[in-house]
């Protein structure tokens, strides 16, 4: 049910107006791996509710596609994905799970520069 954090908040899932828009006229169509829950009106309005918290990397690019109009057809589990293509994973840029190249990380305090003399 929705609580406090909801009706004022929106990073804590849906706001109580999207979750009225979602009650009365929200259709669900479909779930992705990350749980995220996808709706459509009447009016061919589309819109997700994501089922942590609110990151927008986690939409993966079928589902992408979908919600900005661009493929009509809604995605299922059974398109299979070529052998070469990664499966989806969201944007950890700031977290502690961010790629970081060896190179920044053995980099020593050596200048890869020389600074100007006057």
């Amino acid at each position: 049910m929705i609580n406090l954090k909801q009706i004022f908040t929106w990073w804590h899932r849906q706001t109580f107006g999207t979750f009225l828009k979602t009650l009365f006229f929200g259709k669900l169509v479909g779930r992705d791996n990350f749980g995220n829950k996808y709706y459509r009106s009447k009016k061919d309005e589309r819109w997700v509710v994501y089922s942590g918290k609110i990151e927008a990397s986690q939409i993966t690019s079928e589902w992408y596609l979908w919600m900005h109009h661009t493929v009509n057809e809604i995605p299922n589990k059974e398109n299979k994905k070529f052998f070469w293509q990664k499966e989806h994973s969201e944007n950890l840029t700031g977290t502690e799970n961010s790629y970081k190249p060896n190179k920044i990380s053995k980099m020593d305090d050596k200048k890869k520069y020389e600074t100007w003399k006057s």
